[in-house]
Parts: structure tokens; C-alpha cells; sequence
């Protein structure tokens, strides 16, 4: 296996560890992970209309993506706790195949990547729409959660 390639977060003898990274340049590191979560027209109709009982869906999701960045290292273990200095959740309607389309990005200057905090902002988000639409659908799918691109440290910049 190529030595860039190992599982990083294990020692030779199996346990997991935080990976040191005090060697590491400071880099600014700009991650972007995007999903979707697939609805009923109803439910399409009602998060547009801002009818849902819990409020306006696309903004308490835009909060609780960029507050699911910020709380990425208190959920996965072995992260390392980041100073974020920018969190942006966006979305897209596509009303033809009844979906919302999110996309996160995070940004640091740090040691370590922000890979990890879009991922989390985005599925957050995306589950905050399914928790406050599940009243009316709760056949919704999410699906397709995935990095999208990243700039920054030694391994270089990466796009989907």
C-alpha cells in the first residue's frame, strides 16, 4: 500500500489515535461538500410556501448546517477541533424532481482540512429539513452526501 494511502488513524499495533499534526504548515483549507434530500411535491410546496408548522426550513437548515461545522470534532472521533473562519450552507430547488440540493463549504487557516466540517454542515443541514418536513413526508431520501472539492495542505487541492 502506498505510504500516503495508509489508514492514518490507527498505530501498528491497531489502536486508534489523533493523528499529530504540530509538524504541519498553517495553509488556508477550503472544503465544500453538497446532498440532497428528495421529497414529495407537497412537502416541496410547503417548505417553499414557508408553511411547515416548524418554521422556515431553509433557514433553520442554513443555521443548523453552520452550526453542525462547528461541532464536527464533538461528533467524530479522532477530529481535530478546528477554528472555522467561515461556514456557508446554500441551497438549490430543483421543483422538477421534487428536491433540495444543499451545499456547504468551510474554510480555516490551520494545520488540518476542513473536509470533514462541510461533510458534517451539510448532512446536518440536510437532516434538519427532514426532521421538520417529516410531518408531512416521511418518505424523503437523502442521498449523493459527498466532498465536493478542497485546496490546501500537503496533499493538494482535490475536486469531484
Amino acid at each position: 500500500m502506498d505510504k500516503n494511502k495508509e489508514l492514518t488513524h490507527f498505530d501498528e499495533k491497531g489502536n486508534a489515535y489523533m493523528v499529530d499534526v504540530s509538524y504541519k504548515d498553517i495553509t488556508k483549507r477550503i472544503a465544500t461538500a453538497t446532498g440532497s434530500i428528495k421529497m414529495s411535491k407537497e412537502a416541496l410546496k410547503a417548505v417553499l410556501g414557508k408553511s411547515i408548522k416548524k418554521g422556515d426550513v431553509l433557514t433553520v437548515a442554513q443555521v443548523a448546517g453552520i452550526m453542525g461545522t462547528k461541532r464536527t470534532s464533538d461528533l467524530i472521533p479522532m477530529c481535530h477541533p478546528l477554528s472555522l473562519t467561515n461556514a456557508k450552507v446554500e441551497f438549490d430547488i430543483d421543483e422538477k424532481n421534487s428536491e433540495i440540493v444543499a451545499r456547504c463549504t468551510a474554510v480555516t487557516e490551520g494545520k488540518t482540512g476542513v473536509e470533514m466540517e462541510a461533510l458534517t454542515g451539510v448532512s446536518v443541514a440536510l437532516l434538519t429539513i427532514y426532521d421538520m418536513c417529516k410531518s408531512v413526508d416521511k418518505r424523503m431520501e437523502i442521498k449523493d452526501v459527498h466532498l465536493t472539492s478542497k485546496t490546501g495542505g500537503k496533499s493538494g487541492d482535490f475536486t469531484f
